[in-house]
């Protein structure tokens, strides 16, 4: 049975929340709590976001961006290593990991891999064992180590086999590795990156969560130990390429695409009705998984893309725009300060930029399909609806309180999807839930956070998700 959150009671409406949004169709009613945000219109770039004006104690410092503004190859080669480039990859059986693999079974001799490290899916990554002969496997579920080592019983190559969480985390500081591929998801992915990069490793970043929810802490660890971070999902690649060379102070805005995903061309007023199967019929991108679908219909994608920006480039959050572009042809766009407008075009294609951050600052000759203007026809781009997608209020919102607040904004946005794929709540629930949580969160906000401090509240995220008062029957979240 569909479930829906409890409504807010009328003589509570008035009172400001973490998102203060208002509009004839309130996907998320204001909720009792003092943490508001205010409209900004000030500024030379984007200026319409959410300003949170919440009060909390200032770090002394932000942390330093990974790439400020500019990305300036080294002047001396970093190569130490003999033959193909050493990789190691955790989350080896996922999406990025599949495609990491197959970049290297297409360039032998270029990549090789040393360690791999799985969840649960132990026949998949047997196949990859034998296929890859890394030196390192783990397996997190340590309940399946048995099976793997049956599955890989008949080799006459052994590799050291590690089970759990330590496994993980020694895929991702093996000695021989250069750069660690992060594809596992979630907040699993802090601790085996956080030692690659105590390693020295260079990191090919798909994990979310690492800067998200960790940033505060893991870069300025990078950059103690002088560690690239170089962005593997398709927008802050096309940021990245398109900031390669550009002197200092150099860029002036950053904009975003978004396909608009499955509901683009939805009035609000039907949202109501909306069912997970049409959550997940994206117009363009046809295996992203449930979850990712989802964050696209919803925009949350884009809003913790907003925020990865921030972090990875040092835009403000004035400075950084999105743009509803359906063809998903143009991946992301870059505003210098003599107003040349720089983009990254290419057909939708995880590879592309996977292997953009395995090879850089080179360019490997691949056979991918090459991008033909004429077929293409046209590119259009829109404003997104914030009624339609409150959920950039809200990451807005979250991205300027910083600290400890966004990784609770993505992990009570994973928990939310979960609970509509399962059909416990409906798909505008999605936007309350998080909202609630993070106006839950904002008493204990934590600025400059330690690792533990970030576990922590990833973990109470999900769990107070998990709990927001719900009751039974099928009605609108709308007002």
């Amino acid at each position: 049975m569909m479930m829906t959150l409890n409504s807010i009671p009328p003589s509570e409406s008035f009172a400001l929340s973490f998102l203060d949004t208002s509009s004839r169709f309130n996907l998320t009613p204001k909720l009792p709590g003092g943490f508001s945000s205010r409209k900004r219109n000030q500024g030379r770039g984007f200026g319409k976001g959410v300003k949170c004006s919440v009060k909390v104690q200032q770090q002394s410092s932000p942390p330093p961006p990974a790439w400020p503004g500019r990305a300036v190859p080294p002047e001396t080669p970093r190569q130490s290593w003999d033959g193909p480039k050493p990789i190691s990859i955790v989350g080896s059986t996922g999406s990025i990991g599949t495609q990491t693999l197959g970049i290297v079974a297409e360039n032998p001799d270029k990549f090789r891999v040393v360690a791999l490290a799985a969840g649960s899916n132990f026949t998949l990554l047997a196949d990859q064992v034998r296929k890859f002969k890394p030196a390192l496997v783990a397996l997190r579920n340590e309940s399946l180590i048995g099976e793997l080592k049956e599955a890989l019983a008949d080799l006459d190559y052994k590799p050291e086999i590690i089970p759990g969480e330590q496994g993980v985390i020694e895929v991702g500081r093996h000695p021989e590795a250069v750069t660690l591929v992060t594809g596992i998801v979630g907040c699993a992915g802090l601790k085996p990156t956080v030692a690659a990069i105590e390693a020295g490793k260079d990191i090919a970043l798909a994990n979310k969560e690492t800067l998200i929810a960790g940033g505060p802490f893991v870069l300025p660890l990078a950059n103690k130990h002088k560690v690239k971070i170089l962005p593997a999902d398709s927008e802050h690649s096309a940021i990245f390429q398109c900031i390669q060379g550009l002197p200092e102070g150099g860029l002036r805005k950053i904009i975003l695409t978004a396909s608009g995903g499955s509901f683009r061309d939805w009035p609000v007023e039907k949202l109501k009705e909306v069912t997970v199967a049409e959550s997940l019929n994206h117009p363009i991108w046809t295996s992203m998984g449930k979850k990712v679908t989802i964050d696209s219909a919803t925009l949350f994608n884009k809003g913790l893309e907003v925020i990865e920006a921030h972090y990875l480039f040092g835009a403000e959050y004035d400075d950084i725009e999105i743009v509803i572009h359906p063809q998903s042809i143009i991946h992301s766009m870059i505003e210098t300060e003599d107003s040349s407008v720089i983009a990254q075009l290419g057909w939708p294609d995880m590879r592309i930029p996977i292997l953009y951050t395995l090879s850089w600052p080179d360019r490997v000759p691949t056979s991918y399909p090459r991008l033909d203007y004429c077929k293409l026809g046209s590119l259009t781009f829109k404003k997104p609806d914030n009624v339609k997608y409150p959920s950039m209020d809200i990451a807005y919102a979250t991205g300027r309180a910083g600290g400890t607040m966004t990784g609770v904004l993505s992990a009570a946005n994973e928990k939310a999807v979960e609970m509509f794929i399962d059909e416990k709540i409906s798909y505008l629930d999605i936007f309350k839930v998080v909202e609630l949580t993070c106006d839950k969160h904002r008493n204990e906000l934590v600025t400059s956070p330690s690792l533990e401090e970030i576990l922590h509240y990833d973990s109470w995220a999900r769990e107070y998700a998990a709990t927001v008062q719900i009751s039974s029957g099928a009605g609108s979240v709308l007002a």
